[in-house]
């Protein structure tokens, strides 16, 4: 690959690892490690990726456009150039770092190896809203703002239920619920819940429920606008 940082932020390692051969790419909830071969000795160098907000990818088959000036990595390979614009990290690890930053990760639910029951304890733990409690990576890794949402309104469950109020067969309903859209999503490449284009709840404020009818309200949950129907999300 050849790799640069137009921008500049990312120099130094793109210096590493530019002419490197790319081997494989890992995520672990909104992680990304680039794992990479060859390199003087620096093969365990792994480029770590976190999107945050306003991070995103733009990818070009065949001759592609002048990067724009905030491009933080250009990655060209063959006939493929893929440009990072926006990240909250881009940034060169070793084994060490990631063990550790992983460590504080909860479980994925898109990769084979999760462990529900890890983070059926961490909400077991945690007498905070439900709906608080699922944006903290360090109960499930990777749900965002979107998921949280709808995943809560297909299983009935109130927003501001206590995260450790959940029992077991609540908890597995709700991850099952979680690995089905997150799937569901990975392979559209797009977030549509209900139908092509749809969603239940997320951004429906003040619109009718897809099941009851009721109005849709938004409220504030751990610093995001948290969406749900309050006759099929009923508290408890």
């Amino acid at each position: 690959m050849a790799v640069s940082s137009p921008q500049g932020r990312f120099a130094a390692g793109a210096a590493r690892l530019d002419g490197r051969v790319l081997v494989d790419v890992e995520a672990h909830g909104k992680h990304l490690f680039y794992r990479w071969a060859g390199g003087n000795g620096s093969g365990d160098d792994t480029l770590h990726v976190h999107l945050g907000l306003i991070g995103a990818f733009r990818s070009f088959c065949g001759p592609a456009p002048p990067p724009t000036a905030g491009t933080r990595l250009a990655l060209h390979g063959g006939q493929v150039t893929v440009y990072l614009a926006g990240p909250l990290a881009c940034e060169l690890t070793d084994p060490d770092e990631e063990a550790r930053l992983r460590a504080r990760l909860g479980p994925d639910p898109l990769r084979r190896d999760a462990d529900p029951t890890v983070a059926y304890a961490a909400l077991q733990r945690r007498r905070i809203p439900i709906g608080a409690a699922l944006l903290d990576q360090a109960v499930v890794a990777g749900v965002g703002n979107v998921f949280r949402a709808e995943a809560l309104f297909v299983c009935g469950i109130d927003p501001a239920r206590p995260a450790n109020s959940l029992d077991r067969a609540a908890f597995d309903a709700l991850w099952a619920t979680l690995v089905a859209m997150l799937r569901k999503g990975v392979r559209q490449g797009r977030i549509a819940t209900v139908g092509r284009d749809g969603r239940y709840v997320y951004q429906r404020a003040g619109e009718p429920c897809r099941r009851c009818g009721a109005l849709v309200v938004g409220h504030t949950v751990a610093g995001r606008t948290l969406f749900s129907c309050p006759t099929c999300q009923r508290g408890t």
